[in-house]
């Protein structure tokens, strides 16, 4: 997984509010570190599950390369 993901989070977030990741009302890491993010992505295997609240939704990110929000998958377009 590309070490984009943590881009690919904050568009999904956005997309999920119909705005542009500009727009949103809060930063990302005032709810999860990102540097965390970065690590698990690097890691060898696939086999993870990251999931955290930010305002009004539930984000999941996988080994797999998924980012879910509320439990649909990103709509943004994959970097790998």
């Amino acid at each position: 997984m590309s070490s984009l993901v943590v881009d690919r989070v904050v568009a999904a977030i956005a997309d999920a509010e119909g705005k542009d990741p500009l727009d949103l009302d809060y930063a990302l890491q005032d709810y999860i570190d990102a540097d965390a993010i970065h690590q698990l992505a690097a890691h060898d295997g696939s086999s993870w599950t990251l999931q955290f609240e930010v305002p009004n939704h539930t984000v999941t990110v996988t080994g797999e390369g998924a980012v879910l929000v509320d439990g649909t998958k990103e709509r943004v377009p994959s970097d790998d």
